[in-house]
């Protein structure tokens, strides 16, 4: 019983200990905070090139399986997918610019358009209560001030984005080296691993790209998709801001349930300061690009590479939501992914040792 007490009494210390550790070790930020700084720019571009790496791998090993030259076949999809995101983003940006700009421009238009609209209804119904006229007020002011903190958003990115230029110029060529050269990469990762995790490791990584790689690349590939008919459909029916539009359908779609209804939102909003006419034709072009997605899109070029239940991705979507917001949402089914990977494999490994042991006596 002594000993039992000792040992908790051990590991409240040891919790105690590490708290203090961790405390000081956050009062000292201004000493470290700089170094850490500086090893993100380094580190940054060797992340996202990895990741492009990662997305684009399985093109090259099909290209270069038919007996295409590795060289070759990484170039090929290489000059693809760059030559297509440069193309893309030169241009897209002045384009996306000039429209968000436009919509910040004319948001106390789109503000006062609301207004009568509101002062119509309650002209041809019952008046409404005053606190309720004082919370659409807020709204409206807190929609102005959310545009305006946008704009400044997007402006500081692009500064910083020509701030790091020479930085992200190097991410091209880091993901060329690392398609180039992937067995390579491969062979050094599996000497610098230690000897006692290479095989548990391997197992872990391969369960990971089952479970997630699929999914990411097919919901990317999605989301663009999506995008790009939205924006296209948009500007088909005259609808104003189609690029700012599809883009931000694209991007909240990443998002499981919740991402369309969110995505369409703004979409509405700005057909509703045109004519009704209008929101109908935009409800209708989500309703189809919903069905065409659940039914076609995601089925096919998705597949269900998760094997999770939807109320489990709810509540992982609630959770992300809760403490990251959009970024939150966004990441919060890979996270998850991740994680019962992990717990799975943390089970397997436990649960086996017992038996290691017994046989090693």
């Amino acid at each position: 019983m002594l000993d039992i007490r000792l040992k908790w009494f051990y590991r409240l210390g040891f919790l105690l200990l590490l708290f203090i550790v961790l405390f000081i070790f956050y009062k000292l930020k201004e000493l470290w905070l700089p170094i850490v700084k500086i090893g993100l720019v380094v580190v940054i571009p060797f992340i996202i090139g990895a990741f492009i790496t990662y997305l684009l791998h399985p093109i090259v090993e099909k290209l270069h399986s038919t007996g295409l030259h590795r060289g070759l076949a990484t170039f090929i999809i290489y000059f693809i997918f760059f030559g297509g995101v440069g193309l893309a983003l030169y241009k897209g940006i002045p384009a996306f610019i000039h429209q968000l700009k436009d919509l910040v421009d004319n948001a106390p238009l789109f503000a006062n358009q609301y207004r009568d609209a509101i002062g119509a209804v309650q002209n041809k119904t019952s008046t409404w209560p005053e606190m309720l006229q004082m919370k659409v007020d807020e709204g409206i002011q807190q929609m102005e001030a959310a545009l305006d903190r946008l704009l400044s958003k997007v402006i500081d990115i692009l500064l910083n984005i020509l701030n790091y230029a020479v930085v992200i110029a190097v991410i091209p060529f880091i993901s060329f080296y690392l398609l180039k050269d992937h067995s390579q990469v491969k062979r050094a990762a599996w000497y610098l691993t230690p000897r006692k995790w290479r095989k548990e490791g391997i197992l872990f990584l391969r369960d990971i790209d089952k479970s997630l790689g699929g999914y990411i690349r097919g919901q990317l590939l999605v989301c663009l998709v999506i995008g790009v008919i939205s924006a296209l459909l948009f500007w088909a029916f005259g609808l104003k801001y189609p690029l700012l539009l599809g883009f931000i359908i694209g991007i909240t779609n990443i998002i499981p349930y919740f991402g369309p209804v969110i995505g369409a939102i703004p979409a509405i909003i700005i057909a509703f300061t045109m004519s009704i006419k209008l929101v109908i034709i935009v409800i209708i072009i989500m309703i189809v690009l919903q069905f065409v997605e659940g039914n076609i899109l995601s089925p096919f070029i998705v597949g269900k590479s998760l094997h999770m239940h939807p109320l489990i991705i709810m509540l992982a979507l609630l959770a992300g939501g809760e403490a990251g917001g959009i970024i939150g949402l966004i990441i919060a089914v890979p996270i998850l992914a991740v994680i019962k990977v992990s717990i799975i494999h943390a089970r397997n490994h436990f649960t086996k040792k017992p038996d290691s042991q017994v046989t090693s006596r």
